[in-house]
């Protein structure tokens, strides 16, 4: 039986070119790997978008091996609606609105999608961003499914056996490959180029303020040089890839894919408006030790001009300061993830649930302190640069304590539905 794969895009915006890409990608790994490849597109856009993608989808040339879902947010929402029913827990109405909020969620979206693969019978999920193209080379397109369908879910050691390049500690490789991603080029991953390029100095400050606080001053420094650039600029020009335990740095989260055994068990963040939200299970397979596949098919991302509008501007700067906030809980349990290791699993080396929502409670009782310095420094560095960002920063001087509240409140629903996911599962799988 072929191996059934998903490969996912999630959208709310216009994206017709990616979805015929994304389908070619879907052919080529059936058609050169064998594989039995659920493309599922879950589509929030406006109705006029939305129905230019329906118009898209249905003209694209069938694939042997190639099945096409397109679902609106009607659709998932049915669906959802049955899997938490069947599931049979407390406070339905919450789960349903933490799986699909009224407004925007990296993270609830991409977890739709992973119960729809455990629905479909998928053995891992593969995503991409609508902002974002294939590379090219030699006139093809350079697909990173070429190197995440060989070894995901299979022992570490037999791809070391297969000739994988490999830099893995020897006691790892019965752990199962739980990841294998790239990065991107071009554009810098988060919107926030025109600070850098208004106030170098103000950008650093900015950026900075992700980091730990009382993390050395040199360490914050290295940090800010390397967030969002992603793999640079440098464009593909033959594969490489190695086992190994893959750090979240070099990994985005328009390039990646799990194996079902990791995210069949831990969520992510169903955080709203808020950037950064769906990259907990990167840290995750890390701060386990699980084995990964680190490749450099880089995608090529790009910005869409709605983040600079009047009314997109807000809400983008809105998103990039609630991560900023939620770093004070993620670095708690990230640092705790760390330091468990090989405690964070089982005896069959899978991700033990209970653990992971025992560290994000614990993270909920932290001092607030840290975050009301950091809207203190974003306050001075937006007023700083003048202009639309001094205008933001005294729309959040409005806004501080239900910032504040968000930043926690976020991290409880991440913790409520970890504790509630394995059941969903199961009632998506049956």
């Amino acid at each position: 039986m072929n191996q059934r794969i998903c490969l996912c895009l999630p959208t709310d915006r216009a994206c017709s070119a990616t979805l015929t890409a994304l389908h070619e990608e879907a052919a080529h790994a059936a058609g050169r790997h064998g594989t039995d490849a659920q493309l599922l597109i879950l589509d929030s856009s406006d109705d006029r978008t939305r129905a230019e993608h329906a118009r898209v989808v249905a003209a694209l040339r069938p694939a042997a091996g190639v099945t096409v879902h397109h679902f609106d947010e009607h659709v998932q929402r049915v669906f959802l609606r049955r899997t938490v029913e069947r599931a049979g827990l407390p406070d339905p109405d919450r789960l349903l609105r933490l799986m699909l909020p009224p407004a925007l969620s990296y993270g609830a979206c991409t977890n739709r999608a992973f119960l729809l693969a455990a629905a479909l019978g998928c053995h891992s999920l593969h995503r991409r961003d609508s902002d974002s193209r294939y590379q090219l080379h030699a006139g093809r397109p350079v697909f990173p499914v070429h190197h995440e369908l060989p070894w995901l879910g299979r022992p570490a050691a037999e791809a070391v056996a297969g000739g994988l390049r490999t830099d893995l500690d020897t006691a790892l490789r019965e752990r199962p490959v739980s990841l294998a991603g790239a990065s991107f080029i071009g554009e810098l991953s988060v919107d926030i180029g025109e600070i850098r390029r208004l106030d170098a100095g103000v950008y650093r400050d900015v950026v900075g303020l992700w980091a730990p606080g009382g993390r050395p001053e040199d360490r914050t420094r290295r940090l800010v040089e390397e967030s969002f650039t992603g793999a640079g600029t440098a464009p593909f020009t033959g594969d490489r890839s190695t086992l190994t335990v893959v750090d979240p740095m070099r990994v985005d989260m328009c390039n990646v894919a799990f194996d079902r055994a990791v995210y069949e068990r831990v969520p992510l963040p169903p955080a709203t408006d808020t950037i950064g939200s769906d990259y907990f299970l990167l840290h995750l397979v890390h701060d386990a030790g699980l084995p990964g596949v680190l490749h450099n098919r880089h995608i090529e991302n790009f910005h869409t001009p709605e983040r600079r509008t009047d009314s997109g501007f807000p809400a983008y700067q809105r998103r990039f300061v609630k991560f900023l906030l939620s770093m004070l809980y993620f670095h708690h349990v990230y640092d705790r993830m760390a330091a468990e290791g090989t405690g964070l699993l089982d005896e069959r080396h899978r991700v033990r649930p209970d653990r992971i929502v025992e560290l994000l409670r614990d993270s909920t009782g932290l001092d607030r302190t840290e975050n009301v310095w950091r809207l203190d420094r974003i306050d001075t560095a937006y007023r700083k640069l003048g202009g639309r960002y001094e205008t933001f920063a005294g729309q959040l001087l409005m806004q501080r304590r239900q910032l504040l509240d968000e930043a926690r409140s976020d991290i409880e629903d991440h913790a409520y539905l970890a504790e509630s996911w394995p059941a969903l599962i199961e009632a998506a799988r049956t």
